[in-house]
């Protein structure tokens, strides 16, 4: 008997893609690749419901986790990516999935993510360690096209977003992120997981996008208010923000106070300070 008509032909074992395709990882691109099928389906998971949703996949590779996403009920999975050498590998996977992988050789940096796709969307990714906070940033002002985002980091970069005010991995990406998201650690992944294996371990974390902001404000102003103010975060407000002309007494916060020590409403009253000041 034959296999059933929706089911794809078997695939190679991506050890095997690899090697077929000479796909070593390469540092330049920040590449770590993901091969435990029982991991990335887990991540395939996390993003919850996906039927009637476009996923969009960063970074590829062989296609460990796209074959993943293409195994849950996304209406389609888009991969975004750079390394020549990973599109065509990723060929034979498309022809496994007609009509539901679409593959885009680009640079993530320069693609608008939300015009690729039809809503809804959601991102899923093990993303290149070395754009990770760069990208997400990128997404984040335009947080509303998203229904959630589910993305893999260095767990020091994890943490940075997820930390509370008060604690030493609070600073300008935890402000940023919190404020347009909500965001929680969903699990640790240890580096003998990667193929090669990074220095670190990487922790996958959901990124939810509000409805609305937490509290109103623009995100240049904001981000150049934490800028200064974690850029000598451990100066008094009086003089990390002097640089850039505000007075955090007429925001209602104490000049005394450090960066470390507002939350992200606070720092959202500096940064409509800024923008009147700057009107």
């Amino acid at each position: 008997m034959g296999a059933p008509p929706n089911t794809p032909p078997p695939l190679p074992p991506l050890r095997d893609v690899i090697r077929d395709f000479g796909l070593g990882a390469r540092k330049s691109l920040g590449q770590h690749f993901l091969l435990d099928s029982n991991l990335t389906g887990r991540i395939a998971r996390a993003a919850g419901a996906l039927d009637g949703v476009n996923v969009i996949e960063i970074g590829p590779g062989p296609g460990g986790l796209t074959r993943a996403l293409l195994d849950t009920d996304a209406d389609a999975v888009w991969a975004v990516e750079k390394d020549r050498r990973c599109v065509a590998a990723l060929q034979a996977l498309q022809d496994a999935y007609p009509g539901r992988l679409h593959i885009l050789e680009a640079d993530a940096l320069e693609q608008d993510l939300a015009a690729l796709t039809p809503a809804p969307r959601a991102i899923v990714a093990n993303l290149p360690y070395n754009v990770s906070t760069v990208l997400l940033l990128q997404w984040l002002r335009q947080a509303d096209q998203f229904t959630r985002m589910v993305l893999m980091f260095q767990k020091e970069v994890a943490d940075r977003l997820t930390a509370a005010s008060g604690s030493k991995a609070y600073g300008r990406l935890s402000v940023v992120t919190q404020w347009r998201a909500q965001v929680r650690p969903l699990f640790n992944v240890a580096k003998e997981a990667f193929t090669p294996p990074p220095k670190v371990a990487s922790t996958v974390v959901e990124v939810i996008p509000r409805a609305e902001p937490l509290a109103p404000a623009k995100m240049t102003d904001l981000e150049k208010v934490t800028q200064a103010a974690f850029g000598q975060r451990r100066k008094m407000l009086r003089s990390s923000l002097k640089g850039i002309g505000l007075d955090p007494a007429q925001a209602g916060i104490s000049p005394e106070a450090r960066a470390e020590d507002l939350s992200v409403e606070e720092f959202c009253a500096l940064a409509r300070q800024l923008a009147a000041q700057t009107a």
